[in-house]
């Protein structure tokens, strides 16, 4: 069987640096495009890649992949900043383009996946939780993508089994000391030199807490997983949100 044809975009990147690297150790996938800020896709499609990996940036990931569909080419995004409005356009670009797939996923970790999987199921059963992301300076947004999708989640399983809002009787603070609300739910966020990606979920309720957390210590933690959405998605038309189906795990 011929070799996968990958490109990726923000090959000089960290995520883009690592991926190269794991695409052109793959003996199933062939690198024939590193792009980065001076690049465009159609270099991808020139190049005769049938996959592009997009590690870019969250204002440049939109136009990107509205360039990348338009071309045919199959896309994996691991660029942070997808909100329902945004994934509404890709599904919008998508209908016009029905034989493309697009796998967006806010974490390629493993441990991420499962995390958000065990928090789903302990978020109706306490009185209150709350979500600290810890990432590396470098990162540009906050909340990380990962941490924004946690808390939706989280804030979804406990309205769907009607639990009451987490008891604060907080009436003064400083600007950003309880954290940014998502959909309802705390999300805090730490930037250290020496941090790579790391999540904790924190439920309590009277007389117990209980924490939940991820630590990826090193990118190649990301790669089995990104290598395993570009080979999946040529047979993933239209628009998948995450790495459930992928990992082989049924949404919790």
């Amino acid at each position: 069987m011929a070799a996968l044809q990958v490109a990726v975009l923000g090959a000089r990147g960290r995520m883009g640096t690592a991926t190269c690297a794991a695409v052109d150790a793959a003996p199933d996938l062939d690198l024939v495009a590193s792009l980065d800020v001076d690049d465009s896709p159609a270099d991808a499609r020139a190049a005769g890649a049938q996959v592009v990996v997009d590690f870019t940036r969250p204002d440049v990931v939109m136009d990107t992949l509205s360039e990348v569909i338009g071309l045919g080419l199959h896309a994996v995004v691991g660029t942070s900043g997808f909100d329902d409005a945004r994934l509404a356009q890709i599904r919008a670009w998508l209908a016009s383009a029905p034989e493309v797939g697009v796998v967006v996923a806010p974490n390629f970790a493993l441990g991420a996946v499962l995390l958000l999987r065990f928090a789903r199921q302990a978020a109706p059963l306490f009185e209150s939780v709350e979500v600290v992301e810890l990432h590396h300076p470098g990162k540009v947004d906050a909340p990380s993508g990962t941490a924004v999708r946690t808390a939706e989640e989280l804030a979804f399983a406990r309205g769907q089994a009607g639990v009451p809002p987490a008891p604060d009787a907080t009436v003064q603070s400083l600007p950003g000391a309880r954290g940014a609300s998502v959909a309802g739910i705390p999300v805090h966020s730490v930037r250290l030199p020496g941090l790579v990606a790391h999540q904790e979920v924190l439920f309590g309720s009277a007389g117990e807490t209980l924490t939940l957390r991820h630590d990826s210590i090193d990118r190649s933690s990301f790669m089995p997983w990104v290598l395993a959405a570009v080979r999946a998605v040529p047979s993933r038309p239209g628009l998948t949100v995450g790495r459930v189906s992928v990992l082989g795990l049924d949404p919790a």
